[in-house]
């Protein structure tokens, strides 16, 4: 015969201040685990959402970023002709050689600066990311120092907005708009004309990266292989949205430390239920005798006691879930080690996040209350009633 759960809540309502305490402590380490999986989450999205599947980076053999890649002029003559190379309605094939630099920005908000890409290209590059679009102001000219910055750099740096100025190379770049793309990184990125930030640069020849777009996901494949086994170009091939996959590790070093922390933090809190329990138990011997003359078995008593906790642990973890909801689409940045650039992102607290959370919380009052709750079941009747 099974205790009434209705026990086990009166219980848990007569001893509120433990209770509220212990429920405090899970939540708090369930919010801090939650947070860490939101940043991740939130900045894995935006890298995802930067590629497009059809896209192919082609970067100099051995470079893990298009910032450590010195990519020559002629390699993209030689190669921008390939078969399964995607065409414009113009007839141009639909590959964009690039450039990209970074560029320290200062403002009274971020006074110690932070790094941004600075990304020079052409307007057929432009053209092949999807969601581009211009909110402010209008695109850069060929041929002239204008730039465009991205939607999130425009918000955290007002000074560079619309008929601001940028200082890169041998002068001045004036501020012609601002762009949006969706979730993507290229909010946190700059965009100008190729040709004239290689010419201040002083890189004519020696330029970053090109990015090329297959007809079809077969094509892509095979793009991918062709243009890796050829010796003569010296290049590594991967898919665009792969690359920006590789680019999430820089969240890796936060997830680890996040997710330690919250582990340290899960072994105090089942420690507190832990406490919390033996102390309902060993004042409760009585109600626990009683139980066993009224014919409840050691296993109902076993469960009894660890659905208790688990309660316990359910109120952590749903006042954790809304303790950390707030952060949800709160807009953040995080710098790279592989870019050495800064990259904007949103937390994202999806339903998937907090049903972890839930169950976190759930390891936690089983951990917590399993012991307690065994120590229960093993007492015997007239022990029991002779205590207190």
């Amino acid at each position: 015969m099974a205790i009434p759960l209705s026990y086990n809540l009166r219980n848990l309502r007569e001893r509120k201040t433990h209770t509220i305490m212990t429920a405090l402590g899970l939540a708090l380490t369930v919010a801090v685990a939650l947070s860490v999986l939101a940043l991740v989450d939130g900045l894995r999205q935006t890298f995802r959402a930067s590629g497009d599947p059809l896209n192919i980076l082609v970067l100099r053999k051995g470079a893990t970023t298009e910032l450590a890649s010195n990519f020559n002029r002629s390699v993209y003559n030689d190669l921008k002709f390939k078969p399964g190379i995607a065409r414009a309605p113009s007839g141009e094939p639909m590959a964009s050689l690039e450039l990209v630099t970074v560029i320290g920005l200062e403002s009274s908000e971020h006074p110690d600066g932070t790094n941004v890409n600075f990304r020079g290209l052409k307007p057929v590059g432009i053209g092949m990311r999807k969601g581009l679009e211009i909110v402010q102001g209008r695109w850069f000219r060929p041929g002239f120092r204008e730039a465009v910055v991205g939607q999130s750099v425009a918000a955290r740096y007002p000074e560079i907005g619309v008929g601001g100025k940028l200082r890169l190379g041998r002068g001045d770049w004036d501020v012609v708009g601002v762009m949006r793309a969706g979730q993507s990184s290229m909010n946190s990125e700059i965009f100008c004309d190729l040709d004239q930030v290689a010419a201040d640069e002083s890189r004519a020849e020696v330029l970053s990266s090109t990015l090329l777009q297959a007809t079809d996901a077969i094509s892509k494949e095979a793009l991918i292989r062709d243009l890796s086994d050829d010796q003569r170009l010296n290049v590594d091939a991967l898919g665009e949205v792969e690359y920006y996959d590789r680019q999430t590790r820089s969240s890796a070093p936060v997830e680890f430390v996040g997710l330690f922390v919250a582990a340290l933090m899960a072994i105090g809190s089942s420690f507190a239920a832990m406490n919390t329990m033996y102390a309902a138990v060993s004042h409760r011997a009585r109600e626990i005798g009683t139980l066993r003359v009224l014919g409840f078995s050691k296993s109902a008593i076993l469960l009894s006691f660890l659905l208790e906790s688990l309660a316990l642990a359910a109120l952590g973890g749903i006042i954790g879930c809304l303790l950390v909801l707030p952060l949800n689409n709160l807009t953040s940045a995080i710098g790279s080690f592989t870019t050495f650039s800064e990259t904007t992102f949103r937390f994202r607290v999806t339903p998937q996040i907090m049903g972890i959370g839930m169950l976190f919380a759930g390891f936690m009052g089983t951990a917590g209350g399993l012991f307690p709750a065994s120590n229960a079941a093993r007492k015997e009747i007239l022990v029991a009633l002779r205590s207190f």
